[in-house]
C-alpha cells in the first residue's frame, strides 16, 4: 500500500533526536551491532522530506536480506501518534503494540523495515573471510549505497525482536510456527551424520511419521502388514509431520484426471514451497531492478538479494569463500562453463578424461566435444550388476596423461550414490583435477565442498526446490581466477579499452551480464526451506521411504528393478514384463501418479543394464508411505 507523510505533522529535529536515541536503547541488545546514535540531517537533500537523520554505528549491507513486510512484525511500524505525542515505547514488553490504535487498519503507516537478519532456523551464517559487499562494488568500479549511514524517516524506524527476524516475504505462516515446534527436539548441530541409503533400518523402529491417513489414501499405518514387509517393525510418532511440510507445496492438492496429484517426478524437477513463490513475487514487487550499477534504493535492494542468495549458497555447500559460487542457468551450463573455460585452456591433445557409466548426458557430451575438438581421451568407470561403482577398475584408468575426473554424486537414472570422496582422493593423488554433478545429490543429502576436496561442483536450482533456469557453479577461489571466461560482455570486467580487456577475478568473470536475478534470490529461498528442516532429517526420511518402496515393488509380479546399489539416494528404476515403458506411466497418470518413463539422459547406463528405458518413480521428502502404496497398488492391478 502506499503510505502518505504530512511532513508539518513530523516532530522537530531535538524532538526526533531524543526519541531516536530512546529507541535504540531500549531495543534488544546488538540489533545493529551496537547501539548507534540518531543525528538529523540541518535540511533536507532534494527530494527527501524533512526530518531525516543518519545512524553513526555501520549498518552492514552485507546481510542477506533487506527487508520484511509489516505484517511479520506485528502489524506496521511505530505509529506517528505515538512519535507526535512523545509516548514512551517499552520494545522489550510482549504486548506493547507497534500500531496506533488512533488509526483504522487501512490508515497505519506499513513502512518497510530495514533489517540485517539470521536465518530463523540454524543460527548464524558463516562470517566470510574473504569477501565483503563493499570490496565487490569497489572491484567493480561502481558507486554503492554507503554501508556505514542510512538514511530514512523516521517513521520507518522499528526494531524488531530477535524471534521474528525473518525474510521479508515470510509471513507468521504454519511452516515457522508449527515446524519449530516439532522440530525442537532434533539436534541437527553436530558432527556430519552417517546416512545408509538402502537395506534395512539400523534400528527397528522408524524414527519418522509418515502420513495421518486424511488423503483419503491408506497409509503404512492402516498397513502393518506392508510395514512388516519393508523390514519396519513398528511406526511411531517422532519429530516429522509430513503433512506440516505438505501445506506448504499448492500444487500439491492438484486434481489430475481427478485424483489428487502424486507427485513422484522428483529426479526430473522438484516441486516449489510457497515460501519460494512468495519470495519471487516479493522480488517483483519491491525490489526489481538491475544489479551492481546503480546508486538507487532499488538496485540496492536487488544487489543485496542477488549476493545474499550466494552466501546462502556458499553456507549450504559449506565452500570456503563466497567467491566461489558462480549463478549459471543450471547444471547443464556449469559442466559446459567448465569444458569451455579451464577445458579449452588446460587440455591438450593426448590428454585423458575419466567419466563413470552412470553419467548424465549433460556430464557426457561437453567431454566429447571438447575431446573431438583437441584430440582428448575419454576412459569409463564400470559399474557391477548393481550399478556400483568399480573403485579397482577406476585405479586402473588413473595415470599421467589423466587430466580430469568428472563423476555424479548421485545417479539420475538408478540412484547409486557414488563413493565420491574416494574419487576425488584417487584423482588428486593421480594429479587431475575433478568436477562432481551434485543436479542428484543436494536435495538428498547433506554436501560439504571442503570435506570432498572437489575442485569444481555443480547443481541446478530446480532439482532443490528452487526455480528452473537457475544453477551454481562452485569452484576452488584460485583455480577459478586462474581459468580464462567463457562468456564476455558486462559486468565481468574491470576496464575495457578496444585494444585489451581486464576481467574481474571470481564471481564477476564468469557471470556476464543480465544474469537470472529473481530465480537467484528464488533459490537462496529454497535453501533456507530446506535448511530449516535440516538435511539430515531430509536425508533420513526420505532413506526409510525408499526402503519401504524398495520392498513392496519387488513384490509385483514382472517387475524387474534396474539398479540395486548398496547405497542409494531416492531414486527407483524399473521395467515391467508385457509393458512398454511408456504405457506404465500412461496407466500410473490416470490414477493421478507422476513418473517419468524414457532413457533420462542417461542412455549408456540402461543400455549397460540391456534396457533402452525405464520407469522411474523418484522421492522427495513431501512424499508419502499412502503415495507409495498407491503406485504398488496400480502396478499390482496392471498385472491382475
Amino acid at each position: 500500500m502506499s503510505t502518505n507523510i504530512n511532513p508539518d505533522n513530523l516532530p522537530s529535529a531535538p524532538e526526533l533526536e531524543k526519541l531516536a536515541n530512546q529507541l535504540f536503547k531500549a531495543g534488544p541488545t546488538g540489533f545493529f551491532g551496537q547501539s548507534p546514535t540518531f543525528t538529523p540531517q540541518g535540511s533536507a537533500l532534494p527530494g527527501e522530506l524533512p526530518g531525516i537523520g543518519s545512524f553513526d554505528a555501520p549498518i552492514p549491507h552485507t546481510a542477506p536480506d533487506q527487508s520484511i513486510p509489516p505484517s511479520t512484525i506485528g502489524g506496521g511500524g511505530i505509529s506517528p501518534s505515538a512519535i507526535n505525542q512523545g509516548n514512551a515505547v517499552n520494545l522489550k514488553d510482549p504486548q506493547t503494540s507497534f500500531a496506533d490504535p488512533n488509526l483504522k487498519s487501512d490508515q497505519q503507516i506499513l513502512p518497510h523495515v530495514p533489517v540485517y537478519s539470521t536465518p530463523v532456523f540454524g543460527g548464524q551464517l558463516p562470517t566470510q573471510q574473504n569477501f565483503s559487499y563493499d570490496s565487490y562494488l569497489e572491484k567493480t568500479d561502481l558507486i554503492p549505497h554507503t554501508p556505514t549511514k542510512q538514511q530514512f524517516p523516521i517513521e520507518q524506524l522499528s526494531v524488531v525482536p530477535d524471534n521474528l527476524l525473518q525474510l521479508p516475504y515470510q509471513q507468521d505462516q504454519h511452516f515457522e510456527t508449527e515446524l519449530r515446534k516439532v522440530l525442537d527436539g532434533i539436534n541437527t548441530s553436530g558432527p556430519g551424520v552417517s546416512i545408509p541409503f538402502y537395506g534395512a533400518p539400523s534400528t527397528p523402529e522408524i524414527p519418522f511419521y509418515f502420513l495421518n491417513g486424511n488423503h483419503g489414501l491408506p497409509s503404512v499405518k492402516h498397513n502393518p502388514d506392508k510395514a512388516s514387509k519393508a523390514g519396519i517393525s513398528s511406526i511411531i510418532d517422532l519429530p516429522f509431520d509430513v503433512n506440516i511440510i505438505r501445506r506448504d507445496f499448492p500444487i500439491l492438492q492438484e486434481r489430475v484426471n481427478g485424483k489428487q496429484l502424486v507427485w513422484l517426478d522428483n529426479a526430473a524437477t522438484t516441486q516449489k514451497p510457497k515460501q519460494v513463490i512468495d519470495r519471487i513475487s516479493y522480488f517483483y514487487e519491491h525490489e526489481n531492478s538491475n544489479i551492481h550499477r546503480a546508486a538507487h534504493e532499488l538496485a540496492a535492494r536487488a544487489t543485496d538479494a542477488y549476493e545474499g542468495a550466494r552466501r546462502k549458497v556458499q553456507a549450504f555447500l559449506n565452500a570456503a569463500s563466497i567467491n566461489e559460487i558462480i549463478f549459471v542457468r543450471g547444471a547443464t551450463e556449469a559442466i559446459n562453463l567448465v569444458a569451455k573455460s579451464w577445458g579449452e585452456q588446460n587440455l591438450h591433445s593426448g590428454d585423458e578424461i575419466i567419466v563413470s557409466h552412470l553419467e548424465h548426458h549433460a556430464n557426457i557430451v561437453p567431454w566429447q566435444q571438447l575431446a573431438t575438438k583437441k584430440g582428448l581421451k575419454i576412459k569409463v568407470i564400470p559399474v557391477d550388476d548393481d550399478g556400483q561403482v568399480l573403485l579397482d577398475e577406476y585405479v586402473k584408468l588413473l595415470g599421467p596423461k589423466t587430466k580430469l575426473v568428472s563423476f555424479t554424486q548421485v545417479s539420475n537414472a538408478l540412484g547409486t550414490v557414488t563413493p565420491a570422496a574416494q574419487i576425488i582422493q584417487l584423482a588428486h593423488l593421480a594429479g587431475a583435477k575433478v568436477l562432481v554433478d551434485g543436479a542428484q545429490s543436494v536435495s538428498h543429502m547433506p554436501v560439504n565442498v571442503q570435506a570432498l576436496d572437489a575442485d569444481w561442483f555443480v547443481f541446478s536450482g530446480h532439482k532443490v526446490f528452487g526455480p528452473t533456469g537457475i544453477g551454481v557453479l562452485y569452484g576452488k577461489e584460485d583455480l577459478l581466477n586462474e581459468t580464462q571466461p567463457w562468456q564476455g560482455g558486462g559486468n565481468m570486467i574491470k576496464d575495457v579499452t578496444f585494444e585489451h580487456t581486464q576481467y574481474h577475478d571470481a564471481p564477476g568473470r564468469f557471470e556476464a551480464g543480465t544474469g537470472n536475478i529473481a530465480d537467484a534470490v528464488g533459490l537462496g529461498a529454497a535453501i533456507d526451506y530446506v535448511t530449516k528442516i535440516g538435511m539430515p532429517v531430509i536425508a533420513k526420511y526420505e532413506h526409510y521411504l525408499l526402503v519401504y518402496a524398495t520392498q513392496l515393488l519387488k513384490e509385483v509380479k514382472g517387475l524387474r528393478l534396474i539398479g540395486t546399489a548398496p547405497d542409494k539416494a531416492s531414486v527407483i528404476s524399473f521395467v515391467l514384463d508385457g509393458y512398454k515403458t511408456e504405457d506404465v506411466g500412461a496407466a500410473l497418470n490416470n490414477e493421478g501418479i507422476a513418473v517419468r518413463s524414457g532413457h533420462h539422459c542417461a542412455q549408456p547406463i540402461l543400455r549397460r543394464f540391456g534396457v533402452e528405458s525405464s520407469v522411474r518413480p523418484s522421492l522427495a521428502f513431501y512424499n508419502t508411505c499412502a503415495e507409495i502404496d498407491l503406485l504398488v497398488n496400480t502396478l499390482h492391478s496392471l498385472k491382475r
